[in-house]
């Protein structure tokens, strides 16, 4: 009978060897495992945020979208969903459930493969944190010990939260918090049972199980996690009926997950200042910076320059559909083919792209994400010449055409196009620079190019103010008198071809008051008075209020804005005249912070009154504020006086040929600038003035932006007063005693600071216009500001001046034509 113990022995033999093998592996490898410190000391790799100065998200930017979340603010509902579908006995175990891996390894051996694991969350925390997913024996025992070491050294709660902040779960997000943000758009606390328990089904595959990629796969997903909800008491049967059913509401898109403003101009300047700063660090340190705009304002400037953008459109007429597509027979394959279609044409804004399936001069029906949109009656209006009979067969509106739709108040969904106009509007405090509002173009995930900050374009009318101011200076007031009549000058004097210049209306009144001919824009008389007080001298005056001399050339076209300059510098040029005299310096970024709300910098903007430099006599300023008021009150500017008030100043600027549209305006408190023109300058269409197609956008944008503001005049310096008529002056304001032009009261290197040239150059950041903070890009520069990263201890706090940089040179240049108009 001995021989039948022998198999016994030899079992018993193999488990003794088996277990020696096991100890000697464990003896040999714990010392080896890694240090726990990377768990005990949790640095996540957090993106870059940029917020409004009133606390709202306008960007991220990152490889990995994440929000640390701490444990107990974690609702119970997804921990459960989590336990369920990952591990239910984590709380029991020592960090590897014995049990399981028995019964992996049954199923394997089985199978014969290697397809089926027994991962505790500790054991998922272990492999995301120091191992490879590949799947070996030899990595699964260094996971277990790991394993048994982080339970050793840390709690149950603080691994799951090491689990719910760091694991991944499709689309760029990391953790529970960010994957709520970007497949739901809310945050953890909002989660529906449905909800979690789809998110929690994500770490077993997220791509097989994306909701948004797969939706059938994740449904099936889903309802084994209830299930398993259900079977371990954490929902009634209730619950698990009710979550089944719930729709499914995913956020399909996968732009910026900050959509609640639509700031991505100014998001994207406030990225390339982190990534000049902070290399590609600045996508994972967690960097908070705060800007200057708030989000009511910024909203008021997008909508109103996507409104004025779309109206210039309007007038302008249907070109026809985006594109054809080939529509197979009704069923599946048309459905399919439309949804192809229409997956290579994202939305811009409320601008839908949808596919038309029926058509007829009376009624258009248009196919989008598995809907029919009716349209007829007056939203067919505009469309309706490519609806006709007659219609070009390439621009006709029939089944398979490509069109956009739009909802509006009156009408419901019309019919509407992608505008091919482009605009930009910005706003500063007339005071200190600070950017309010800021929009670079009509959308900027059609057209990334910055309009507000990089487009060098012909300022027409709208830089008369600044020969007008120049006049002042030289003895010139409102009230004097210049002639109103025709010019000629022969070839050779203002070049190799004779120059005709003409008024807008062609129209001449003879001698007329500065006045007058600034309120009405009389070309004749801006011509005559630059060359009375000489361009040069006006070249060089000009720089003071941050014009560059280059971009300015000292011709007499000078007179009419045939130089270049982007919407950002006559903003900063306007406001010498808003405040009082003082350069100051446009920024957009107010501080940065890192992860943990410690502040690595700050600016402290130069103040007009206080630590801006005078660069204009304030009689000058005063002055000059008078008469363009009376270019809103009586002049070309006149729609402004819808607003119903008397502290508004500016000038309508329009180029030859109506290439560029402009309004430069403001109150003593904000300057706002909006431009329109197309991206290869070309003509806009007669009419298209600077009154008619810019003007419009800032009205809209100051209604918001000075509603409940009370009227603000600029105070009268005491040494301007109003004096009688005399030979060739009109009763009006005048330096007192004709006294000369006082400089401005500043040592010389502040003064060479205040009038340096635009494109002096810079080393600190190539970026864009105003350097780190903002600022302005045509002062000289100056040190570079160093902000430590964030695995280095917090920067002191520091008040920080602006830094300038260089305006990108990546605009498209303008056409200087002899004869800007208006």
């Amino acid at each position: 009978m001995r021989w039948v113990l022998y198999p016994f022995l030899a079992l018993i033999g193999l488990v003794v060897l088996g277990m020696a093998t096991l100890a000697a592996v464990v003896a040999f490898a714990w010392p080896k495992l890694p240090s726990l410190d990377i768990l005990t000391d949790y640095q996540p790799k957090i993106p870059l945020r940029i917020y409004t100065a009133d606390g709202h998200l306008i960007g991220e930017y990152g490889e990995e979208r994440r929000n640390f979340v701490d444990i107990n603010t974690v609702p119970e509902v997804l921990k459960h969903a989590i336990l369920a579908a990952e591990d239910e006995r984590f709380y029991e175990h020592p960090g590897v459930d014995v049990l399981g891996i028995a019964r992996a390894a049954s199923a394997n051996l089985l199978s014969g493969g290697k397809a089926q694991g027994a991962s505790t969350i500790t054991m998922q925390v272990a492999r995301n944190f120091f191992l490879s997913r590949e799947k070996s024996y030899t990595r699964k025992i260094y996971e277990i010990l790991l394993s048994l070491k982080i339970e050793k050294n840390l709690t149950k709660d603080q691994i799951l939260g090491l689990y719910i902040n760091q694991i991944y779960l499709g689309r760029r997000a990391y953790g529970f918090s960010a994957a709520a943000k970007t497949y739901y758009g809310k945050p953890l606390a909002d989660l529906t049972v449905a909800e979690a328990a789809m998110l929690a089904g994500l770490p077993k595959a997220p791509s097989k199980y994306n909701p948004v990629v797969n939706p059938e796969r994740a449904r099936l997903r889903q309802h084994y996690v209830l299930r398993r909800m259900n079977e371990l008491g954490y929902i009634s049967t209730a619950e698990l009926e009710s979550a089944k059913t719930e729709p499914f509401k995913a956020v399909t898109t996968d732009r910026n997950e900050a959509s609640t403003v639509h700031a991505d101009y100014v998001a994207e300047m406030a990225r390339q200042i982190a990534v000049e700063q902070f290399e590609d660090k600045a996508y994972e340190l967690g960097i908070r910076i705060i800007t200057t705009i708030r989000k009511d304002e910024q909203e008021a400037a997008y909508r109103a320059l996507r409104d004025g953008l779309i109206a210039y459109d309007l007038r302008h007429g249907y070109r026809g559909p985006e594109k054809f597509i080939e529509l197979p027979p009704a069923g599946e394959l048309r459905t399919e083919a439309m949804d192809e279609a229409l997956d290579e044409l994202p939305d811009y804004g409320d601008m839908l792209a949808a596919v038309v399936t029926e058509a007829t001069p009376k009624k258009v029906v248009a196919y989008r994400n598995g809907k029919s949109y009716e349209i007829e009656g007056k939203a067919l209006s505009f469309a309706a010449p490519m609806l006709a009979t007659k219609a070009p067969a390439a621009k006709r509106i029939r089944p398979g055409a490509v069109i956009r739709l739009q909802q509006e108040d009156k009408l419901g969904w019309t019919i509407r196009q992608l505008p091919t106009v482009e605009g930009a509007l910005v706003a500063i405090n007339a005071d200190d620079g600070a950017v309010r509002a800021l929009v670079g173009g009509y959308d900027y995930f059609r057209n990334k190019f910055n309009h507000a900050t990089q487009a060098y374009r012909q300022p027409g009318s709208s830089f008369k103010p600044f020969v007008y101011s120049a006049a002042l200076e030289r003895g010139f007031s409102p009230g004097s008198y210049v002639e109103d009549e025709p010019l000629y000058f022969p070839p050779g004097v203002t070049g190799s071809q004779a120059w005709e210049p003409a008024n807008y209306d062609h129209k001449y009144e003879g001698p007329m008051t500065l006045r007058r001919a600034l309120a009405k824009s009389k070309n004749m008389v801006s011509i005559r008075l630059l060359q009375s007080i000489g361009p040069d001298y006006t070249q060089d005056f000009a720089t003071r209020f941050g014009f560059s001399a280059d971009r300015t050339p000292a011709y007499l076209t000078m007179a009419l804005g045939a130089g270049s300059a982007t919407p950002w510098q006559m903003a900063t040029g306007y406001a010498v005249f808003a405040n009082g005299g003082y350069r100051i310096q446009p920024y957009v970024i107010k501080e940065i912070q890192d992860s943990d709300g410690n502040i690595l910098a700050r600016v402290d903007a130069p103040v007009a009154g206080k630590s801006a430099a005078r660069v204009l006599d304030e009689r000058n300023a005063f002055v000059m504020n008078s008469m363009l008021q009376d270019v809103v009150n009586a002049g070309t500017a006149a729609r402004a006086k819808s607003l119903g008030r008397s502290d508004l100043a500016g000038k309508t600027g329009t180029t030859n040929d109506y290439v560029d549209a402009w309004f430069c305006g403001y109150n003593p408190d904000i300057v706002t600038v909006a431009w329109v023109g197309f991206d290869q300058p070309s003509n806009l269409g007669r009419g298209e003035t600077g009154g008619r197609t810019a003007l419009p956008i800032w009205i809209d944008y100051m209604k918001v932006a000075l509603d409940g503001v009370k009227n603000k005049s600029i105070p009268k310096p005491a040494r301007v007063a109003r004096v009688a008529a005399v030979e060739g002056i009109e009763p009006d304001w005048v330096y007192a005693e004709n006294e000369a032009p006082i400089p401005p009261e500043l040592p010389d290197d502040l003064l060479e600071h205040a009038t340096a040239p635009m494109d002096a150059p810079s080393e600190v950041i190539p970026a864009f216009p105003g350097g780190l903070f903002g600022g302005d890009s045509e002062a000289p520069p100056q040190a570079p500001i160093k902000i430590e990263p964030r695995v280095q201890p917090p920067a002191p706090v520091e008040d920080l001046r602006p830094t300038p940089a260089p305006v990108l040179d990546a605009a498209p240049r303008p056409v200087i034509r002899p004869t800007p108009i208006q």
